[in-house]
């Protein structure tokens, strides 16, 4: 293997150690990058914000809608990892209330690629198992919740799921990621025991 196999790896195979660095700071540059400026963030730009050259870019994600279904992935991925974290190191309320925030970010970068998702993401069966990685996720979070009476305990993760997708397009709309926060504390105090 020459020096820059190893960036380009192929579905399935593992990166080197500096690849999977380079892949990760990419990745999280680019989510950053669509957030702000949607999909048309410059590519040129993501690289140099990731401390890479653009042939490292381009060699991993051959095109801007390969880069935007990978940043989609690794957020979902994230997202889900979280949940058991956050339910392992912090109380279950602030648990909870610190993944929905990490969720209206999520949201946020999807909503900038928007438009390109719904061309490279057309299966269905893939868009419903996102949904239930993230709904796992929650319940990941609202069973020990339950278990110490913190919340309610009818409250089902997909509702909370439906309830924080709605607080991201009215946000959204309003351009207003403070008042995403703000009904994140009127949602928790539906969800959260009196």
């Amino acid at each position: 293997m020459t020096g820059n196999e190893g960036d380009a790896a192929s579905p399935g195979r593992a990166l080197r150690a500096d690849a999977r660095r380079n892949e990760d700071r990419l990745l999280e540059a680019a989510a950053a990058a669509f957030a702000r400026e949607g999909a048309g963030a410059s590519v040129k730009d993501i690289a140099r914000r990731a401390g890479v050259g653009v042939g490292t870019l381009y060699r991993r994600f051959p095109s801007k809608e390969l880069l935007i279904e990978a940043v989609y992935r690794h957020e979902v991925q994230r997202l889900c990892e979280a949940a058991p974290e956050l339910a392992a190191t912090r109380p279950p309320s602030d648990a909870l209330r610190t993944w929905m925030e990490r969720f209206i970010d999520f949201m946020s970068a999807k909503q900038g690629m928007a438009d390109a998702l719904r061309v490279v993401l057309t299966d269905d069966n893939e868009k419903l198992q996102t949904r239930a990685l993230l709904a796992e996720a929650v319940d990941h979070l609202l069973t020990p919740a339950r278990e110490q009476s913190v919340v309610r305990p009818e409250v089902d993760a997909r509702d909370v799921l439906m309830a924080l997708g709605g607080i991201t397009l009215i946000a959204a709309g309003e351009e207003q990621r403070d008042l995403a926060t703000r009904l994140i504390g009127l949602l928790l105090h539906g969800v959260v025991t009196s």
